[in-house]
């Protein structure tokens, strides 16, 4: 009697970790489901609003063909300044929240060696709480941190960052401007890079083919290409700065999605094996009661 209750509450206790394992699998399905919308949702404002810096591309492109000589404080690479008199000014973009594998390890890991390797005095500006915490954590200022949500990248957020970098820029107090964030390689793949947005490059800044774009061949640039061109580089920078936000929150459902699909597999593998642990002592229950039926069966047939 004894070792069938032993064998019964093994089942019990086999049955309670299912229970829990499944339970947990509707939160990582859940998790999968939300990060999945939120993926294709930032997916499709960013398609949206391509047209738009495309054509800022394409003007600045424009203006550089008719007048080379301007924005000249925008492509100034400073040759003079080298070692500890260089200023570089890293903005690490992080998620907000864990669960999402090595997201925020790969970036944070990234932005840390690359300023290592420079040799030069750093500027250290912070987006997403998880980045911030982390610096925190390790006793590294951080010149600037950027309060409001990684969750949510807009237009406006992405121009009041370049506002920033910038102006310190055209100040001089900081020399380049590296932007460490999670780009998508594929929809399997995430990547964290490194990518310098300051000074500019002119080889990168290239015609635009599209019919949006086309329509403003003949445009005229007023009051004179100078001032346009220094109203539309901010837009520019914005441009590449948005893009950066959405691509990383793009990366981090995408990594938080590839997280909780494979915590579902292991889940799912676990109650496989469970179940088969709780058939057996379900068996090994049966059998017993079989064997005390027989044995009390027997027993009373040698008392008559």
């Amino acid at each position: 009697m004894n070792s069938e209750r032993h064998i019964m509450a093994n089942a019990r206790e086999i049955q309670g970790r299912m229970k829990s394992i499944k339970d947990t699998m509707k939160i990582t399905n859940a998790m999968y489901m939300v990060s999945s919308s939120k993926l294709q949702r930032a997916r499709k404002d960013l398609k949206n609003t391509k047209p738009y810096f495309e054509m800022v591309q394409d003007s600045l492109a424009k203006i550089l063909d008719i007048a080379p000589e301007v924005g000249s404080d925008y492509f100034d690479e400073r040759p003079n300044k080298q070692g500890k008199d260089r200023v570089v000014a890293y903005l690490v973009l992080t998620a907000d929240k864990g669960l999402a594998g090595a997201y925020n390890h790969n970036v944070i890991k990234l932005a840390e060696t690359s300023a290592e390797e420079d040799g030069c005095n750093n500027m250290l500006f912070v987006v997403g709480q998880i980045g911030r915490h982390y610096f925190e954590k390790k006793n590294i200022p951080v010149d600037y941190d950027f309060k409001y949500t990684a969750q949510n990248p807009t237009v406006n957020r992405a121009r009041h960052i370049s506002e920033k970098l910038l102006s310190l820029y055209l100040e001089k107090k900081i020399d380049e401007v590296h932007i460490v964030y999670t780009k998508m390689v594929n929809s399997m793949t995430v990547e964290a890079v490194s990518s310098k947005i300051l000074p500019l490059k002119r080889e990168n800044i290239n015609k635009q083919d599209n019919s949006l774009v086309d329509k403003y061949d003949g445009a005229v640039f007023m009051p004179d290409v100078k001032t346009a061109f220094d109203h539309i580089v901010p837009a520019y920078v914005s441009g590449f700065i948005y893009g950066a936000l959405v691509e990383s929150y793009c990366s981090e459902h995408n990594a938080r999605m590839m997280a909780m699909q494979n915590a579902s597999d292991s889940a799912s593998e676990m109650i496989k094996n469970l179940s088969v642990q709780y058939n057996r002592a379900r068996q090994a229950a049966i059998t017993q009661e079989i064997s005390e039926v027989c044995g009390g069966a027997k027993h009373s047939q040698n008392a008559f």
